[in-house]
C-alpha cells in the first residue's frame, strides 16, 4: 500500500498515486461494534480503503478515542471519511460537520470529503459565494497541515454533458483540493455512455485524480467500470442493509470482475 510522509516523518496511507483504482468499502452504520463487523468482513473480501460515512454514526459515539478504536481494525489502509446533510447530521451547522472531519483526521483518518457548497448549501452543491469558498480553502489547508488529504465532492443528481461537468471539476480542483468528487445520473443508455465519455476527457483535462459516479437506473455499469476509465477508486459496500447505498456494487463482485476482466489496452 503506497504511503505518504507527514510531519515528523509519520508515515500514513494514501489515496494518492496507486498503479490501479482502489476498492473502497463505505460504511455506513450507527455503533463501533457494527463498524467493527463490517470492517472485519470486507477485510477477507478483499478491500483496499475504506469509506467511513460519519452522519450515519451515532453522535455519542464520535470522539477521538472510539474513531482510534474502529479505525484500529481497518489495519493499513487508507480511509476516506464524509459528514453530509442527513442522517444523524442532518441537524449540524456545516461548521459543526466540519470540526467533525478534522476529529476523524486526528484519529487516523487519510482522506477528508469537503462538500462543494460547505458554509453555503448551492444548486449543484457547488457554491459560487467567495467567502464560503475562502472557508472551504483554509479547511483544506488546515487538512493538509494535520497530514490529511483533500477530496471535494458535488452531488449534482442530475445527468449534465461533458463539458458542465468538466466545468465544475475545474471549479473544484482550483480550490486546492487533491481529488474531484462528482456525482450525476445515468437515466438511459445515452447518459451512460457520455458519462463514460466524460470520465476519459476528464482525466484529460484535470492535473489531479479524480471520482466520477452517477446514480439512476442506469448506473451500475458506469460504477463498475467506470474506474477503468479514469476514476481513483471503487465504492463499494461489503453486503446491502438498512443503511448501505444500494447503487454502490458489493464489494466481492467488484473483485471478482477486475479478477475475470482483462481491460488494460493492448501495448502498441
Amino acid at each position: 500500500m503506497n504511503r505518504i510522509e507527514i510531519k515528523g516523518n509519520v508515515m500514513n496511507p494514501t489515496f494518492l498515486k496507486h498503479s490501479r483504482p482502489l476498492l473502497t468499502t463505505m460504511i455506513q452504520v450507527q455503533n463501533p461494534d457494527d463498524a467493527i463487523v463490517a470492517v472485519r468482513n470486507a477485510l477477507f473480501d478483499g478491500a483496499d480503503a475504506f469509506g467511513f460515512q460519519i452522519c450515519q454514526f451515532d453522535p455519542q459515539y464520535r470522539t477521538e478515542e472510539t474513531y482510534k478504536t474502529v479505525f484500529s481494525f481497518m489495519e493499513d489502509k487508507p480511509i476516506y471519511i464524509t459528514n453530509y446533510r442527513y442522517g444523524f447530521s442532518r441537524d449540524y451547522t456545516d461548521e459543526q460537520r466540519a470540526e467533525e472531519l478534522l476529529v476523524a483526521i486526528k484519529a487516523g483518518a487519510t482522506l477528508c470529503d469537503i462538500m462543494g457548497d460547505l458554509y453555503d448549501p448551492s444548486p449543484l452543491e457547488l457554491t459560487k459565494n467567495r467567502e464560503a469558498i475562502e472557508k472551504q480553502k483554509k479547511l483544506i489547508e488546515h487538512v493538509h497541515e494535520m497530514g490529511g488529504e483533500a477530496l471535494m465532492s458535488s452531488h449534482i443528481n442530475q445527468f449534465l454533458p461533458t463539458e458542465q461537468v468538466i466545468e465544475v471539476a475545474k471549479e473544484q480542483e482550483a480550490r486546492g483540493i487533491d481529488i474531484v468528487k462528482i456525482v450525476t445520473q445515468a437515466n438511459s443508455e445515452e447518459e451512460l455512455l457520455e458519462n463514460l465519455k466524460t470520465s476519459v476527457d476528464l482525466k484529460k483535462e484535470l492535473n489531479i485524480p479524480f471520482l466520477f459516479l452517477a446514480n439512476g437506473c442506469h448506473c451500475k455499469l458506469q460504477r463498475i467500470i467506470g474506474p477503468m476509465f479514469g476514476s481513483v477508486m471503487y465504492l463499494c459496500v461489503q453486503q446491502y442493509d438498512k443503511l448501505a447505498s444500494k447503487n454502490q456494487p458489493l464489494l466481492r463482485s467488484t473483485r471478482e470482475v477486475l479478477n475475470h476482466m482483462d481491460w488494460k489496452p493492448n501495448r502498441s
